[in-house]
């Protein structure tokens, strides 16, 4: 049975921040891209994720990125299935998308 993913537009999250709508953002790229560039200071590497699933907040909207969105796609969808999240959505694109569209001279590793 595949577990649909939600995913979020990089336009809704600026929406919700700009709105002061109550979500976390986390990143789950590896340290080395993390220290190149980031949109939050919320980070668990993909590989943990599961093992660390408890840090997960599940009473408010999580946004789960990566470089592209398909580790974060993958993630929200282990922890969904796995662990039973209901609030986790995958940015779109990932940051790379985020920088093109908000942030164009953002260096990505």
């Amino acid at each position: 049975m595949n577990t649909i993913v939600p995913v979020i537009l990089p336009a809704t999250m600026k929406q919700w921040l700009d709105h002061g709508k109550e979500f976390k953002i986390l990143d789950i790229r590896e340290a080395h891209e993390v220290s190149v560039s980031r949109l939050s200071e919320f980070h668990i590497p993909m590989a943990f994720c599961l093992a660390r699933q408890a840090e997960i907040p599940r009473d408010i909207p999580v946004i789960v990125y990566c470089r592209s969105g398909a580790r974060s796609s993958a993630t929200v969808s282990a922890l969904s299935s796995k662990h039973g999240f209901e609030n986790l959505h995958s940015l779109k694109g990932g940051i790379t998308e985020w920088a093109k569209v908000f942030e164009p001279g953002m260096e990505i590793a």
